[in-house]
């Protein structure tokens, strides 16, 4: 009989609280601020309504700002806490899954300056058509910036939840359907976003292929965060695997 335990100790505890809430507020603050303020303001293919817009309710364009700002000290916190919480499942595989989330984290912090630039030009338009048409073109250069290298940070991401779903998979203390959640939330932001940085402007087929793997690539980490919250850290029974005995 094979056994991967999971210690049962307050810091193990502690680490899976952290990591649980630390996932649940980003894809709360995610979901808001790219969700709706991000679609709200920003309109597709009309860059001089996209920097009007941005201009004018520059408040709420903040606000996003202010809220990736936030997902960025969650990432940090999950990375670690991730990483304590998986480490006595196999040291290396976790130490790698941190790495991963902490250069996903470097790549979103970079694209979040890309916003920030694209704020500051849209509060510069000049009363002159031809300045605010100039700027409107550099506020959609700044945004697809921040979508390409965000994009990029989602193929590592993915890389990130591979590792995660492997782990999960390997200890005994986790239900399997979580490492098999994770592991198709892979496969979706790793697909998708690969194919957004090799076809920029997209297709229908590459949207319908997003529209399909959106539920699982959000339910991945929601799956885990629940499980985290409610049972990580926590006396389980503990999953096993049979091996067949030697023929002597």
């Amino acid at each position: 009989m094979e056994n991967t335990t999971h210690p049962h100790t307050p810091a193990q505890r502690g680490a899976a609280l952290t990591a649980g809430v630390s996932l649940l507020l980003m894809a709360a603050i995610a979901g808001l601020g790219y969700g709706w303020i991000h679609g709200m303001l920003v309109v597709q293919d009309d860059a001089a309504a996209t920097a009007a817009n941005l201009r004018s309710a520059s408040g709420w364009f903040r606000a996003e700002i202010f809220g990736w700002l936030l997902i960025l000290i969650c990432d940090a916190a999950a990375a670690w806490a991730l990483y304590v919480f998986f480490e006595p499942v196999h040291r290396g595989g976790s130490l790698l899954g941190a790495w991963l989330r902490l250069t996903y984290t470097a790549l979103l912090g970079t694209a979040i300056a890309a916003l920030v630039a694209a704020l500051l030009l849209a509060g510069q338009a000049g009363p002159l058509p031809g300045a605010a048409g100039s700027n409107a073109a550099l506020v959609k250069l700044a945004l697809d910036a921040f979508d390409l290298i965000w994009s990029i940070g989602l193929v590592v991401f993915g890389l990130h939840l591979l590792t995660l779903g492997l782990l999960a998979l390997r200890a005994a203390s986790m239900p399997r359907w979580i490492g098999f959640l994770l592991l198709l939330a892979s496969f979706g932001y790793i697909v998708v976003h690969s194919l957004r940085i090799l076809l920029p402007e997209g297709t229908e087929a590459l949207g319908l292929l997003e529209a399909i793997l959106a539920v699982p690539m959000a339910a991945g980490e929601l799956g885990l965060a629940l499980w985290l919250l409610a049972r990580g850290g926590k006396e389980t029974a503990p999953r096993t695997v049979t091996r067949p005995e030697a023929v002597s």
